[in-house]
């Protein structure tokens, strides 16, 4: 076992602090609670985040190929520069997600 830190988004302050064998295993165990995280150039690939409170995380330069993401709170977050490679959303997560890359549609 291991311990792992993440902190807050725009603090160093420690947001949550435990034990797991990975990285990928204590954010998946914390996901209900990552609100406002510094989640940054984290390996998450594969991971199980569904149902997860992403919002206002910084997830950007993240690794979260083959990630499931489906029902994630993406509100407010940052995804820009994160490897989004065969990722699950739900169709109705589209736009949620498409402002977390920071990408604008014009109508």
């Amino acid at each position: 076992m291991q311990t792992f830190k993440i902190e807050k988004r725009y603090s160093s302050e420690i947001l949550i602090e435990g034990e797991a064998e990975t990285f990928r295993e204590f954010v998946e165990k914390n996901k209900s609670n990552l609100r406002g995280s510094n989640l940054s150039d984290s390996n998450l690939s594969g991971s199980n985040l569904s149902d997860s409170n992403l919002s206002d995380s910084n997830l950007s330069g993240s690794d979260l190929r083959g990630s499931d993401l489906r029902g994630s709170d993406l509100s407010g977050s940052d995804l820009s520069g994160s490897d989004l490679r065969w990722v699950k959303i739900k169709v109705s997560q589209k736009e949620e997600l498409l402002k977390a890359l920071r990408i604008e549609i014009i109508k």
